[in-house]
């Protein structure tokens, strides 16, 4: 079966010495960035958040099927309601449905079921998986594949692409998130994974003293 290909787009001569000082900034810039539950009220352009969805969307994914949906959110009235259904359900999980372990693991965050953030902050980024894809000239079902994989590196490259953007993000999965989909009128086909939260952080923000691994806990080199 013969398949269309195109050129590689060219890209600027690099170095190694150059690929080496590259990624030793992209790391630095990274570094700095930590969750946040303290979000200004600063507003943030929909063009910003529309740049940053564009970089997600470049992310691979499994036959090219790009099996994701991201709904941006600014209006007022929805985040209430969000933060409404995220709340009832974060309740149940702090109450003991997350279970003795999962609950001790997060003392040392201070989380609890109390979400303001999402009203709060000016743009929540809500991230569905397509689980199959819909043929829009028969109805029927196509398959999509590693699709949690795929949803995963766009999150990643979203989030990236945000803190590139200066602003500060935060992932908030409350447990179920079927709320999300009727709420937003996403088809059946989808599920949400996950809310990013975007904005500027609250000028007296304060983060969990935590730390990263080192590299040599994260990675094993064989050369």
């Amino acid at each position: 079966m013969k398949f269309r290909t195109i050129a590689l787009p060219k890209q600027p001569h690099t170095t190694p010495e150059q690929t080496i000082e590259r990624a030793r900034e992209f790391y630095l810039q990274m570094n700095q960035r930590r969750t946040v539950r303290d979000f200004s009220k600063r507003p943030v352009p929909g063009s910003t958040i529309k740049w940053a969805i564009s970089a997600a969307g470049t992310a691979p994914s499994g036959a090219n099927k790009q099996p994701w949906t991201f709904v941006a959110v600014s209006n007022p009235k929805i985040k209430k309601q969000i933060r409404i259904a995220a709340e009832k359900e974060e309740k149940n999980f702090y109450a003991g449905k997350a279970g003795k372990q999962w609950l001790k693991d997060l003392a040392h965050l201070g989380t609890d079921e109390h979400k303001p953030f999402l009203e709060t902050a000016p743009w929540l980024i809500v991230v569905f998986q397509q689980n199959y894809g819909i043929n829009e000239d028969t109805g029927e079902r196509s398959k999509h594949y590693y699709i949690q994989e795929s949803v995963g590196l766009a999150s990643g490259l979203l989030i990236a692409a945000l803190h590139k953007a200066g602003l500060s993000t935060l992932t908030h999965t409350p447990s179920p998130m079927g709320f999300l989909r009727d709420l937003l009128k996403r088809p059946k086909s989808e599920r949400a994974v996950m809310i990013v939260v975007a904005g500027f952080a609250d000028e007296n923000a304060q983060v969990p003293d935590i730390s990263r691994k080192p590299l040599d806990q994260i990675s094993v080199f064989i050369e």
